[in-house]
This record gives structure tokens, C-alpha cells and sequence, in this order.
């Protein structure tokens, strides 16, 4: 089984490379901490796995992953890191990511894991598995909120999200500052949040859901 190792950290990188040597069945094809590098060595190597950090100086594991296997999806690509985001495992996902799994591991099972990843297999950290659980039922919570909003309200969350200031919802809506202050307010604590970026945050998930789309240029005020 040939593997790849992408880490910018040095110690970490021989680290793991040295774990993986005392494996007969596992060859270190080639390591690297650029995310230039190593997409291109990848590439020419064509190796089984390739375990990459997720944040490299510059670039990411899930930009090498989602690039290599639109070239070849017989590579395999494994996401080894400190980060337990939700965000970062459901982009790594779409970029095509068998695996993601923290730092923290034990030897024995990442052994294990990259053989189960080469075998066609999935391999996502316990811990952050139930994280991303816990977020898609925020979501699911948060878009029966959504649906329940008049389009007046939908129209104002969506302004949220792109930016806008209250003052700039109410030129937008032909309506009273003090009447978006109020509204924007409400919306807020209808789904939990704290402040409008995290409204921002949630549009950009719940965009292009049924019933949740920002409202079409040809409803909102030109000029």
C-alpha cells in the first residue's frame, strides 16, 4: 500500500512517517509540507493514500484532495488534524475526503484506518461525527423556522445575511429602522443565534433549500 504524506510541520511529518515504516504492508511513497508540492508529487506518484493536514501555509488538505481526485478518484485522500469543525469535515466530504480523523489518534488505529480508507472505506472521527450530528439538526431546527417566516421576514434574514445594515433593510423594504431593528431582533432569537454573522453563516448552509432562497433581484427595489 503506497502513501503520501502531506504536513508543515516537520516533526509531525516523520513522526508519522516513522509510525507507518514498522508497518511490511504500508510504503512512504513520498512526503512534502507545501500543498503546491505535494499536488504535483501526488499527481506523478499516484500513491494508494494521501493522508494531508487540513491547514497547510498555503493551501489545505481538502484543496489537495478535492484536485487530486478530479484527476484520479482512485486516490484515496485522508484528512489528519488538530481542528474538530464541523465545517471543515462537510468540506472535506465534498471535496471527495475518505476520512477525517484528529491528531490525537493512536498509532494502531490510524494503521488500521488508512487500510480500511485504501479499502474503499470511510473513516470519520467519533467525536467529530456526532459534532456535525449536532449541527445538522441545529439546521434542520433552524430551516423549520425558516419556512415558517412570512417573505416579508425571509427577505429581511437574507439582507442579514448578505451585510446589510438596518438602515440599509429598511431603504430596501420601504419600512421604518426601527421596525427592521425590531424585526431583526425577533429573527434572531427565533433561531438561536446571537448575532448577524452567524445569520450569514446559516444562510449560506440553508441556501438552496425549498422555500429559502434569498429573494430574486426582479422582487427588490434597483436604485
Amino acid at each position: 500500500m503506497r502513501v503520501y504524506l502531506v504536513d508543515d510541520h516537520e516533526v509531525v511529518r516523520r513522526g508519522v512517517a516513522s509510525l507507518l515504516e514498522t508497518d511490511d504492508t504500508i510504503e512512504v511513497v513520498g512526503q512534502s509540507g507545501s500543498a503546491t508540492v505535494a499536488l504535483r508529487e501526488i499527481l506523478e506518484l499516484r500513491p494508494d493514500v494521501a493522508i494531508l493536514d487540513a491547514h497547510l501555509a498555503d493551501g489545505t488538505g481538502v484543496d489537495i484532495c478535492r484536485e487530486m481526485r478530479s484527476v484520479d478518484p482512485d486516490i484515496k485522500g485522508l484528512i489528519l488534524t488538530t481542528y474538530d469543525d464541523p465545517d471543515a469535515i462537510s468540506a472535506a466530504i465534498l471535496a471527495g475526503a475518505s476520512g477525517y480523523v484528529l491528531k490525537r489518534i493512536e498509532g494502531n488505529s490510524l494503521l488500521s484506518g488508512i487500510k480500511l480508507v485504501a479499502g474503499g472505506h470511510s473513516l470519520i472521527d467519533p467525536t467529530v461525527a456526532s459534532r456535525v450530528v449536532e449541527q445538522m439538526e441545529m439546521q434542520r431546527r433552524s430551516l423549520d423556522v425558516i419556512c415558517e417566516l412570512t417573505p416579508q421576514q425571509r427577505k429581511i434574514f437574507f439582507l442579514i445575511a448578505e451585510g446589510m445594515t438596518n438602515r440599509q433593510i429598511a431603504e430596501e423594504l420601504y419600512l421604518a429602522e426601527k421596525t427592521i431593528k425590531n424585526h431583526v431582533t425577533g429573527l434572531l432569537a427565533r433561531l438561536g443565534l446571537q448575532h448577524r454573522t452567524q445569520a450569514a453563516l446559516l444562510a449560506v448552509r440553508l441556501r438552496g433549500g425549498e422555500g429559502t432562497s434569498a429573494p430574486p433581484m426582479a422582487e427588490r427595489r434597483v436604485g
